[in-house]
């Protein structure tokens, strides 16, 4: 296990160091730049967005804590506020914390890896984030959030851009190895990584099945928001 987490550390390292060595930007400015983005509508790298592009995300240089979702869905998307849903509901739960302080740009940053809502599948669910988003936008975002301390990773699509091949080979793999995770992504002037399901009602049956989560990480996560937006 030793052996395990120093490879972890080499390799968390690595990849945030990429991420800061970015030239650090405005952050008020870069927050105006991504809400009047609309490279996935006019030169996107797939199919364009079929509807008018709205980027939502909450950022701000005091933040110490980011969660780091998907992508809006049909209700964020009108609403232009992030988590305005059932799935926010329950993530506010799971942190203890109320919309006051969850909307509380200074104390929690909110960067989805998509910043639009990206368009419905055939069978009715939330089409994968924008790539375009993560390219253009996401390493300068966080090189110019230095305060943050904590980043939660909520989804596949989060674990896999922060944690690149520490990645599990599953997302319950993944959380299962929170603890691990967190411990091992611990360092001077870099922020810890804290993995999670998406709060979705699509993920009950996982909820049901990993009743581990709840009792286990869930504790832990609140200890974290409670000390990061005290």
């Amino acid at each position: 296990m030793q052996g395990h987490s120093q490879a972890f550390v080499k390799h968390r390292v690595s990849r945030i160091t990429r991420v800061y060595d970015t030239a650090p930007e405005d952050l008020t400015d870069l927050a105006a730049k991504v809400r009047a983005c609309r490279i996935c509508r006019d030169s996107p790298g797939m199919a364009p967005l079929p509807h008018e592009p709205r980027p939502v995300l909450q950022v701000s240089g005091l933040a110490r804590l980011c969660i780091c979702g998907q992508a809006p869905g049909t209700r964020v998307h009108a609403s232009g506020r992030p988590f305005t849903d059932p799935s926010g509901d329950r993530l506010r739960r799971w942190m203890g914390i109320d919309e006051q302080v969850f909307y509380d740009a200074g104390r929690l940053a909110i960067v989805p890896m998509g910043f639009c809502f990206p368009g419905l599948d055939a069978k009715g669910g939330d089409l994968p984030p924008r790539p375009e988003c993560r390219n253009a936008w996401h390493d300068r975002i966080f090189a110019a959030m230095p305060r943050l301390e904590l980043i939660v990773l909520i989804g596949q699509y989060a674990q896999a851009y922060h944690l690149g091949s520490a990645r599990k080979k599953s997302l319950t793999e993944t959380v299962a190895s929170w603890s691990e995770i967190l411990n091992g992504t611990r360092s001077a002037g870099r922020p810890a990584l804290l993995p999670l399901p998406h709060p979705s009602w699509r993920n009950n049956a996982w909820l049901k099945r990993n009743p581990w989560f709840e009792a286990e990480l869930v504790p832990v996560l609140q200890s974290q928001v409670a000390r990061l937006t005290s």
